[in-house]
């Protein structure tokens, strides 16, 4: 079985190794979000391509779900003493090595899927991992800016970078609009197209249906290459009880216009993209709402507790999609 998985961070990467459990003997690969790209201290840092790479390759910090294990931030402390920011984001020493070997090979010319091919040697995580695209692609977030006159009795906005509003913000501030900057000009990088065409089914786990796997679609080809690949595409929901499992996926689906709700995400994926959609045994109540909309919906455990738990949710997915394939 060939298995394509649009994936973002922590979401994505735990549902992924749940996922490999349920099929271990399965083609996989994974078209990682770019859009959360940042570049600090001089390095291209690239969190979600590394979270699915550290958990899947048993580097991850378990309780946090980002950053590596056993770490320390001696780096960190000295740059903050000598001033040199921004202190919000927290990288860590063992991080640092990752970053800098990545900043060095695009450097030298190399594309990101190249370097990721060549990161993904050490960590071994077991499935193929592809950034969405080699171009640089950068999701930012409009929020109000208190600290500029008022024009008309109107706040004054500024666009801010997703890192700046989830980390540094903690997502506290209303979001007005979320834009990939630089997605309508970017090509899918070398093997992506290919491997949707290839696929037998497409997954979109559990992931931010906006930042991660919205930019993800964003990029040109990729939501066409999906939508006529004619293989199920099935999705898990990221909210349950109408609200999301983590993160913030509630405040940047509010600034598009959608509910944070099960049924109206699968409404902003759209019956044209999504064959099946599950839900939480909380939400089965909705599940006749999504099928109204064209979409197969089943209603199954959507917590990721445990590796066992999380394998369940994949194979419940895959079944989903042997039913639609039927």
């Amino acid at each position: 079985m060939r298995i394509v998985v649009l994936a973002g961070g922590i979401g994505g990467a735990r549902f992924l190794r749940g996922l490999k459990a349920a099929a271990p003997d399965a083609d996989i690969t994974v078209i990682g979000n770019t859009g959360d790209d940042i570049h600090l201290f001089g390095l291209k840092v690239c969190p979600d391509l590394d979270t699915v790479m550290y958990t899947l390759g048993g580097g991850i910090h378990e309780e946090q779900g980002w950053g590596r294990a056993g770490e320390t931030f001696a780096v960190k402390d000295e740059l903050a003493a000598y001033g040199v920011g921004p202190e919000w984001f927290g990288l860590g020493d063992r991080d640092f090595a990752t970053h800098i070997v990545r900043t060095q090979m695009t450097a030298a010319g190399y594309p990101l899927s190249a370097v990721t091919e060549a990161l993904c040697t050490r960590w071994q995580p077991g499935v193929r991992l592809l950034p969405m695209t080699d171009d640089r692609v950068e999701t930012h977030v409009l929020v109000d800016d208190p600290e500029a006159p008022q024009s008309d009795g109107e706040p004054a906005r500024k666009a801010v970078h997703f890192q700046e509003y989830w980390v540094r913000l903690r997502a506290r501030v209303p979001a007005h609009a979320v834009v990939p900057v630089g997605a309508e000009n970017a090509k899918p990088a070398p093997g992506v197209l290919e491997a949707v065409a290839a696929a037998d089914v497409v997954l979109f786990p559990p992931s931010n249906p906006v930042v991660s796997i919205g930019t993800i679609l964003a990029v040109p080809g990729v939501r066409t290459a999906i939508a006529e690949a004619g293989v199920p595409v099935i999705g898990l929901s990221p909210i349950v009880g109408d609200a999301p499992v983590r993160g913030m996926a509630d405040k940047v689906l509010a600034a598009v216009g959608v509910e944070s709700t099960a049924s109206a995400v699968a409404r902003f994926y759209g019956s044209g993209l999504l064959d099946g959609w599950l839900v939480d045994t909380t939400d089965a109540a909705v599940v006749d709402e999504v099928e109204a909309a064209g979409i197969r919906c089943r209603a199954v455990p959507l917590m990721m507790t445990d590796l066992e738990a999380t394998r369940r949710m994949a194979a419940d997915a895959l079944a989903l999609a042997e039913e639609v394939r039927a």
